[in-house]
């Protein structure tokens, strides 16, 4: 069984073929530039990176184009669409409406729809991928995997916000949380690599990378997580502010004269890693300039880890004790001084780095353990795989027939 994974921005519609009985990527691209000119970045597995310039008016073409790349004779892998048995979207939002990957259907795109005020940047280039792929491969199943479905367990006390009940009634404003796919797939190979019993267990999974998000995981389901109505909420990222006073927004409106919008997207792209250090958004640039001893490099890079020891001790205390924490993603994986700062000082809670162990700056392909050998609290390195997360859940879906239950969550 073969299941296409598609993860579509306004322009872009990014994809991977799975063979799902090997669980191995046979090719994998970036349709870019969608609307505009067109680039097409295709790389079939052993193979180089192949580009292509090509016009895509929408995600239809690019769909196609995606197809023709499959079947291609040098680059393809494929001799017939019909070897794809289903195709898997990856989607951000899913509101309160959605708890688990499902079947498409009319209902669960009218659904959809309704999750566009929550996330409109994400939600309406799901929706064009989707209708792409219908138009592309009318007869092929497709399948939704949602980032918040993961944390729908968390309870009242964590997801609600502190504004009147008409107003969530009304717009559904309340803890959504993002990254779930991740979540899920770390904390579950997590217990599996301890040896710790799903029922009885309790981690903490910082997904770190340009958008970042922790959580609490006790007995296999989040019961908090950093994220929150939107992916701005939590710890310092690459470009967005996470946790501020939110009388913050208003001064700097007034003062700066921006509108809602225009605040908006200062909050998300000046703010953060770039804005404090006044270099870059990437870690790995970040490193570079902590060689040069930039003072702005340094403190951006200890507001990040002073806000994931921060959550780590507040989780403890929610979880009330913990058994392991999990670091995966760009920076999670490939980051040890972040890992360092964030881990040092937590001996109080049995929670102790080996900073040799910690050095691991490459992508595994087993997960590792940096924490020392007297320490309570495994600290381990997993590399994330939310496609496989998609690829599977897909194949479960289908194979079963899930179909959507329409039901009002918390």
């Amino acid at each position: 069984m073969k299941i296409l994974v598609v993860n579509a921005g306004s322009s872009s519609l990014k994809y991977q073929l799975f063979d799902m009985e090997t669980k191995n990527v046979l090719a994998k691209g970036n349709c870019e530039r969608i609307g505009i000119d067109g680039k097409l970045v295709h790389t079939k597995i052993g193979q180089d990176k192949y580009i292509e310039m090509v016009e895509m008016k929408n995600h239809s073409e690019a769909t196609r184009q995606v197809m023709r790349m499959l079947l291609d004779k040098d680059q393809g892998v494929i001799s017939s669409v019909s070897e794809i048995s289903a195709i898997g979207h990856r989607v951000v939002q899913g509101g309160p409406y959605f708890s688990k990957s499902v079947l498409v259907d009319d209902e669960v795109i009218a659904d959809l729809e309704k999750c566009i005020d929550l996330a409109p940047l994400h939600t309406k280039p799901h929706l064009m991928g989707i209708a792409g792929c219908k138009d592309a491969m009318p007869d092929t199943p497709q399948v939704l995997v949602f980032d918040t479905a993961f944390h729908q367990t968390m309870p009242e006390e964590a997801y609600f916000y502190p504004i009147p009940y008409k107003l969530y009634e009304k717009y559904q404003i309340r803890r959504y949380g993002f990254h779930g796919t991740s979540h899920r797939y770390v904390s579950k190979l997590a217990m599996d690599f301890l040896g710790l019993d799903p029922e009885n267990s309790k981690i903490i999974t910082c997904h770190l990378g340009n958008g970042s998000s922790i959580s609490a995981i006790k007995n296999g389901k989040v019961i908090d997580t950093s994220m929150g109505f939107t992916p701005l909420e939590g710890i310092e990222m690459g470009t967005r502010c996470g946790n501020i006073d939110p009388a913050i927004v208003t001064f700097i409106m007034e003062k700066e004269g921006y509108s809602p919008k225009e605040m908006s997207d200062f909050m998300n792209k000046q703010c953060g890693i770039l804005g404090v250090s006044e270099v870059s958004s990437d870690l790995r640039d970040i490193e570079k300039a902590l060689e040069e001893k930039n003072p702005k490099a340094e403190l951006a890079c200890k507001i990040l880890a002073y806000g994931i020891k921060k959550y780590i001790g507040s989780y403890t205390a929610a979880m009330n004790g913990l058994d392991a924490i999990v670091f995966t993603a760009g920076v999670g994986e490939n980051t040890p001084i972040v890992r360092l700062w964030a881990m040092e000082n937590l001996e109080f809670f049995g929670i102790k780095i080996d900073p040799k162990k910690n050095e691991v700056t490459h992508h595994l392909p087993t997960n590792e353990f940096i924490s020392a050998d007297d320490s309570r609290v495994k600290i381990i390195v997993v590399p994330t795989n939310e496609e496989l997360v998609i690829a599977e859940d897909t194949q479960e879906v289908v194979a079963n027939n899930i179909r959507y239950e329409r039901k009002f969550f918390n």
